[in-house]
């Protein structure tokens, strides 16, 4: 990179105006400039109505005071104010750090206008500890770069512009400040719920009536405790191994998260619908409001409660195969309706309920894909096993670990086991496809049934409500990889708890640009925004002053012409350059 001049003619008088550029070498051997830092006009030699003063802020000096900046080999005229003469062959660039995404970050948070409401309970403290600003650089970093507060504290901060847009230094992200400010959430954890519902409404004007209800799991890699929530349990992650904690959560039909609960890694599924029944309500008020589940939530009498509560609250919810199997003989002289193009239903009432038997050709294919798969796996497997020189329980083992990579396809082979080592030998082992199970499982690929208390709902409008779902699993997903929920590094339940709402503020502002974006920039995901805008950098422009000072111009880089193209998609407008300071150099110890 280099420093470059152009001139301009302008009322007569030359004016020069000062970038850094750097060159590449593109195809060819040809060389391509690219402007990196617009630094504006270093007066030259010209008449004092000519020259340019700009603000700059004196070093320990809050207010700025107004300088002319004129090149070393220039002749100074006489000013009304101070004049500066700069070594422009002296300069270096110094510090580069990221700043787009933190910047973006920062905007998210506004429009949220979550300071209207951390601002009166984050007070700053007696010594002058700026809680809100912690708070605010917590949630960034789990948004942009999640990890440890150990790395915030000891490598991200230093390598982020946060301490430029919030006007802290160092001092911030102190390892003790970041633990305290943990410790002083979880109390307004409620009430933050009841002021992002209505900010959700004042945006984007959601859907309150229905809501979708999951759970999801998160492990630890720490030795048990003797207490506390951290209990081994059922693990969505496949680490049974692992002591957990389960989150429930209630999100909207766009993806907007309302509530949710840490509970307890042992936690059953079925215990949980009842109490969050009563939080919503207590928090909400009553209202008809349509409950989305799985299959597994509820039990039949919660689903009994609350078809015959006082104010009826609806449910939507899907059925274990097991209930399919009892109903098949009924749903056979139903008609098929069309619900949506590929997708079928048959509705069957009973009693107070309606039950929705749905037929989707896209969840056939992918669902006979995938037992086809593995299917074929297995069977290359076990003719593996037969060549092979094994020891019955060697064979034992084996098989057992080739049901479960096969799963639920294990169940349509049959497998016939020697009784000893000698009936091995002499006659080995052997398998045979279970045609009239796997006619069975064929007949019911692609099919599900629902269950509902909305007996006179439209069936296509119902399965809409169901396919929701897939809004609460992304938000689940998008928790554990672009957020990085886990690790958890801390020990203590309110810390855990600290730190998995400390996760789902950041995923309100994840939700807030996932929002923007798919109405004005279509084909983005929230991830692949906050990469083009980390792409902006900043710097820090060192130019000596004859006089022994440094002016220091803190300039973040210029976007790409793609960044600022999905900028206008945004309606967003990057803010002013921070003001230039002028400091001292200390000297060197003799």
């Amino acid at each position: 990179m280099f420093l470059r001049a152009k001139r301009r003619v302008k009322d007569g008088k030359e004016h020069r105006y000062w970038s850094i550029v750097e060159n590449r070498r593109c195809r060819g051997n040809r060389v391509v400039q690219r402007q990196v830092l617009y630094l504006g006009e270093i007066n030259d030699q010209q008449h004092a109505a000519w020259c340019r003063t700009i603000d700059v802020v004196q070093e320990d000096a809050r207010k700025a005071r107004q300088v002319a900046i004129f090149p070393e080999d220039r002749p100074v005229p006489e000013l009304d104010c101070e004049v500066v003469q700069v070594k422009l062959n002296a300069l270096q660039l110094q510090r580069a750090r990221q700043w787009g995404a933190c910047w973006l970050a920062l905007e998210l948070w506004a429009q949220l206008r979550l300071d209207d409401f951390w601002s009166q309970h984050l007070k700053p403290s007696r010594q002058g500890t700026r809680w809100l600003q912690v708070l605010k650089t917590l949630v960034c970093y789990r948004l942009i770069d999640p990890g440890s507060e150990w790395r915030l504290h000891r490598q991200w901060f230093e390598q982020s512009a946060m301490a430029d847009l919030l006007g802290e230094d160092f001092g911030l992200v102190q390892k003790d400040k970041l633990y305290r400010c943990l410790d002083r959430l979880l109390p307004y954890k409620r009430a933050f719920f009841s002021y992002l519902k209505q900010r959700w409404q004042t945006l984007f004007n959601p859907r309150f009536d229905i809501l979708l209800y999951d759970l999801t799991s998160t492990y630890f890699e720490s030795d048990p405790p003797g207490i506390g929530k951290r209990r081994y349990g059922y693990s969505r992650d496949k680490r049974p191994d692992c002591v957990q904690v389960v989150i429930a959560l209630i999100v909207t039909p766009e993806g907007f998260p309302l509530a949710y609960e840490v509970l307890p890694g042992n936690t059953s599924d079925k215990t949980t619908l009842k109490d969050f029944l009563n939080k919503i309500e207590d928090q909400y008020g009553k209202s008809q409001r349509v409950w989305v589940m799985d299959r597994g939530i509820p039990t039949e009498a919660t689903l009994a409660q609350m078809r015959h509560s006082e104010t009826p609250v609806y449910y939507l919810v899907g059925t274990p195969r097991g209930r399919l199997t009892k109903l098949e003989s009924a749903f056979v002289d139903k008609p098929w309706e069309q619900a949506r193009e590929a997708v079928e239903v048959k509705l069957l009432e009973q009693s107070d309920e309606l039950y929705i038997l749905a037929r989707s050709a896209g969840r056939m294919h992918k669902e006979r894909a995938m037992r086809s798969r593995k299917l074929k796996r297995l069977w290359k497997r076990l003719h593996a096993l037969q060549r092979q020189k094994l020891t019955r329980d060697q064979l034992l083992v084996k098989l057992g670990s080739a049901k479960k990579e096969a799963g639920q396809a294990y169940a349509l082979v049959n497998i016939s086991l020697p009784k000893d080592n000698d009936d091995l030998q002499a006659n080995g082992f052997g398998f045979s496809l279970r045609k009239d199970k796997l006619r069975q499982v064929r007949r019911r690929e692609g099919r599900y049934l629902l269950r509902s208390n909305l007996t006179h709902s439209d069936p296509a409008t119902l399965w809409e409500y169901y396919i929701q779902l897939t809004e609460i699993e992304q938000a689940f997903k998008e928790l554990k990889s672009d957020l990085a929920i886990r690790p958890i590094y801390h020990q203590r339940d309110h810390r855990i708890e600290a730190h998995i709402f400390v996760a789902f503020i950041a995923y309100c502002l994840q939700v807030t640009l996932k929002q923007r974006s798919r109405s004005l920039a279509p084909g983005l995901t929230p991830r692949a925004v906050l990469d083009k805008f980390a792409a902006v950098q900043m710097v820090d422009v060192h130019l000596p002053t004859t006089d022994g000072r440094h002016l220091i111009l803190s300039r973040y880089t210029q976007p790409e012409k793609d960044l600022q193209l999905l900028l206008g998609q945004l309606k967003l407008s990057l803010p002013a350059q921070l003001p230039p300071k002028i400091q001292s150099v200390p000297q060197p110890p003799m």
